[in-house]
């Protein structure tokens, strides 16, 4: 079945098709409100500020492009996706959330509901950080207090709104909402992008656009491979029946190479940027000392630079040991394995389970690091390559794309198989 035939098959089930048609519906919802600016920017100046800022371009691809413009959805999903990463760090604090999120569907029910919560207060002290960083370069004016609350509450209002719209895609529509909304970003910008690359372009870089084409291509399929890959570990029962599989009956710990997806690139370009966001606090200081320091450190940090990559790669590498620990628990598994007379193959319960798979989850996270690491400097190494500083997605973004188009396709997959078998099944009823 090719892929023509597979698309009229899709829109063929009734409950599939108004999934697919709600979920483009909130898209569009989603581009109108991301096209309402707010007053009093210097939209050109604020566009020259993120170019040059990778932190701002990251926290840029996560509001879908949306806080280069500067409009009312100006922080996007920012403040939910780092309320997310609060409350799953805090499980490790406090037992009693990590008892909630045992709990099964109603403990993730209280556990989204605290994230939401969180989410406010978050969103506000961003909405007001922008706001400093924005009059600090002289891109918006200072405004009376009045005006300045009525800004802060535009903004955070948009991004519970954002919230809210991908809650719903999650609820009535097909995919993860909250990674749609994102994904929805992203690809909004790339036909905006292509035509200014267009409009400006040199026929003496054919040959770099070549060589950066290529690149993205084998970009894109190792991202697949890495994002499919799975290291089964082969788990047996000891009791006569688990679930309705007789004893001796197989199954298997899908152990994945890259279990943190783009997490640790959030952590690691955050603290890259410290020592450069600290700096220029003290660039036009009066001492002279202070001054020298603050710019042999920018300096030091460009993105352009060895030691800036270096340090980046390193720091994502050690975030993605550091939140593959937090989420596959080995500890937790080989306790639940024992509660329900499962075993590895050659391997006693209890301790001896538990470090052998924090030996496969090492080794297997190594690789996986590794590939994040690459990806999080792939905006440099494609600059140096092809001489392109105005790339138009980078290797996060790229990450966070595949991966959407990944999850998505399979839930559809699972959705049509789902919908053949209570075909047959009626078919099946009515012949009888």
């Amino acid at each position: 079945m090719n892929y023509f035939q597979l698309l009229i098959k899709v829109f063929k089930v009734k409950n599939l098709r108004s999934k697919i048609i709600f979920t483009a519906f909130i898209f569009f919802i989603f581009r109108v409100f991301a096209q309402v600016p707010v007053p009093g920017v210097d939209v050109v100046a604020l566009k020259r500020l993120f170019s040059q800022n990778q932190l701002l371009s990251l926290l840029d691809i996560f509001s879908g492009g949306t806080l280069a413009n500067f409009s009312v959805l100006s922080l996007g999903l920012n403040p939910y996706i780092n309320a997310s990463i609060i409350i799953q760090l805090l499980q490790l604090v406090f037992p009693k959330l990590e008892e909630l999120a045992k709990e099964g569907e109603a403990g993730r029910e209280k556990i989204n509901q605290y994230t939401r919560y969180l989410t406010v207060p978050l969103a506000t002290i961003q909405a007001f950080g922008i706001y400093i960083l924005l009059r600090n370069s002289q891109i918006i004016s200072s405004v009376t207090p009045l005006t300045l609350l009525s800004l802060v509450v535009t903004i955070t209002s948009g991004t519970i709104l954002l919230m809210w719209l991908g809650e719903l895609i999650s609820e009535k529509g097909i995919g993860n909402g909250i990674s749609m909304i994102i994904f929805a970003g992203i690809v909004g910008r790339l036909p905006v992008g292509i035509f200014q690359q267009a409009s400006v372009f040199d026929p003496s870089q054919i040959r770099n656009v070549l060589i950066f084409a290529v690149v993205a291509l084998l970009v894109v399929v190792s991202i697949v491979i890495v994002t499919e890959a799975r290291r089964p570990i082969q788990v047996q029962y000891s009791r006569r029946f688990i679930q309705g599989a007789p004893q001796g009956e197989a199954s298997y710990i899908p152990l994945r190479v890259n279990q943190a997806g783009v997490i640790p690139i959030i952590f690691a370009v955050s603290l890259i940027l410290l020592p450069t966001t600290f700096a220029r606090f003290f660039e036009t200081s009066p001492n002279v000392f202070m001054a020298n320091l603050a710019q042999n450190i920018q300096r030091l940090f460009s993105p352009e630079g060895l030691i800036y990559n270096v340090v980046y790669f390193l720091l994502v590498v050690a975030f993605t040991y550091f939140y593959t620990t937090v989420a596959f628990n080995t500890k937790q598994i080989s306790e639940m394995l024992m509660k329900q007379g499962g075993f590895l193959p050659g391997i006693r319960p209890g301790t001896p389970t538990k470090a052998f798979l924090d030996y496969v989850s090492l080794r297997i996270t190594l690789f996986g690091a590794i590939f994040l690491g690459i990806i999080a400097i792939l905006p440099s190494i494609g600059q140096s390559l092809t001489g392109v500083t105005t790339l138009l997605i980078g290797g996060t973004g790229l990450l966070i794309v595949v991966a959407v188009v990944l999850e998505t396709t399979k839930q559809i997959e699972s959705q049509l198989v789902m919908s053949d078998y209570d075909s047959y099944f009626r078919k099946s009823q009515s012949k009888k």
